[in-house]
């Protein structure tokens, strides 16, 4: 088994402990969608409530859609 050089998160410790035997492809594929389902989620939840504390609207969102804000390059 190849050594790990860098530390694993809080998160890859408890699935390598929860997940140390072989699952069947189709249940880590479900699994796999619960966790982008969670964090979805709470990227979603996040986003309202900024969008709530900032009192935006549709508007605001318009034009940040349409705002360009990237560095020019220099030539």
């Amino acid at each position: 088994m190849a050594q790990i050089n860098y530390p694993l998160s809080n998160m890859q410790l408890e699935l390598l402990k929860m997940f140390s035997r072989d699952i069947e492809e189709s249940d880590l594929i479900e699994i796999k969608r619960l966790i982008v389902k969670y964090l979805a989620k709470k990227l979603s939840d996040t986003t309202t409530e900024v969008w709530k504390e900032k009192n935006w609207t549709d508007e605001d969102m318009d034009q940040l859609l349409n705002t360009h804000m990237r560095t020019p390059y220099n030539k």
